[in-house]
């Protein structure tokens, strides 16, 4: 009895349970990462919401305190029992930043068309899976301040538009203003207790910001970074498009399962009739903007997309479903055609691609909801 006890006593003893992860830590990692990630696109629902604000800031907090924490304990500033959490302190702050990185990944691909953002898409997956390999890393204060500054920045920009309820170049150059006020006040409260360790990086620790602020720029003017916190829920390419009072009817073409599958969709040109194209983009509570659909066809000769008509129309934030509007275009012809969602300074929100061919047979139409 007393034999038996004492293996069930090994099994679940803290020496056991450190062995065992040291063993499978790679396998836990990638399973958290994994299992993360699913759960943020899962329960990640609205930016402008109380619980992604709470969840977002909190990380936040977290991965700045634990910054904090492994720095002076590395400093032995923390006494001797504290200091023995070095690599507890080290475990927050990487949770901290994969699940900031996490979440960012969800909301900025939610507001991005691959096609124009995925530089940008690319970079913060890069930092969300380098983040399981980055444990070293960790224990460099360069390097935590890099990614602190990464996620205070990422943070800004979609959480400025939602204070300001704004959009544009303005509100992103405040959002860049405010993530160096806020990265400088860290390195100021880190200096106040580890004034030596600040002053060996500084230079390294500015020049490190510094290039960071400037790619970002560079991918914010180039139309890379995606235009959070709009984001596109629905888009649809019909012959007709009403407003009845429960919202909007449209009258497409019934279509089989599997043309859903085909990168452009088929629309029949029906002479002297437009096509419309319908699209519901969300914003958050109280930012009113405009969007822009942009109708672009494909030159063959030239082998380029060729833009033929801008327009441009408001919306209003706040629905769960976004808000819908449309355009309509008359004199086409057939070929390959796209419409890109746009904000006014051309940042793309997402695109509809089409292929408009004759008539041939009679088509079959149906009403619908939208």
């Amino acid at each position: 009895m007393f034999s038996f006890l004492s293996k069930i006593k090994s099994i679940f003893s803290r020496r056991a349970w450190k062995e065992k992860y040291e063993k499978y830590e790679r396998h836990i990692s990638s399973v958290a990462l994994i299992s993360g990630f699913i759960i943020d696109t899962l329960t990640l629902s609205r930016i402008d919401r109380f619980f992604e604000t709470f969840v977002f800031f909190g990380y936040l907090f977290l991965a700045s305190t634990g910054i904090i924490l492994v720095n002076l304990a590395e400093q032995n500033r923390l006494g001797e029992k504290l200091s023995k959490f070095h690599t507890l302190f080290l475990v927050v702050i990487q949770f901290s930043f994969g699940a900031l990185f996490s979440g960012f990944t969800v909301f900025y691909f939610r507001s991005a068309s691959l096609t124009a953002s995925w530089p940008f898409i690319l970079f913060l997956l890069a930092l969300l899976v380098g983040n399981e390999f980055f444990r070293t890393r960790y224990q460099k204060l360069v390097f935590q301040i890099s990614i602190l500054f990464v996620a205070i920045f990422s943070l800004s920009i979609f959480y400025v538009p939602i204070i300001t309820k704004t959009l544009g170049v303005g509100t992103f150059i405040v959002s860049g203003s405010i993530s160096l006020v806020i990265i400088g006040l860290f390195l100021f409260v880190v200096s106040c207790f580890l004034p030596n360790r600040i002053y060996e990086s500084k230079k390294t620790i500015a020049g490190s910001i510094l290039g960071i602020f400037v790619i970002i720029n560079i991918f914010y003017f180039t139309n890379i970074i995606p235009p959070i916190p709009l984001s596109l829920k629905d888009v649809g390419v019909f012959h007709n498009v009403s407003k009845k009072i429960s919202g909007y009817e449209v009258i497409g073409e019934d279509r089989s399962w599997y043309e859903f599958l085909f990168p452009f969709q088929r629309i029949s040109l029906m002479k002297e009739k437009p096509i419309y194209v319908l699209s519901s983009v969300f914003a958050p509570t109280n930012l009113n903007t405009n969007i822009v659909h942009n109708w672009q066809y494909f030159d063959e000769g030239i082998k380029r997309w060729v833009s033929v008509s801008k327009i441009e129309f408001a919306i209003e934030g706040g629905a769960d479903g976004g808000y819908r509007g449309y355009s309509q275009k008359t004199n086409l012809f057939t070929g390959y055609w796209r419409v890109d969602i746009e904000t006014p300074r051309g940042q793309v929100i997402g695109r509809i691609r089409f292929k408009i061919v004759e008539v041939k047979d009679f088509l079959r139409l149906e009403t619908k909801k939208f």
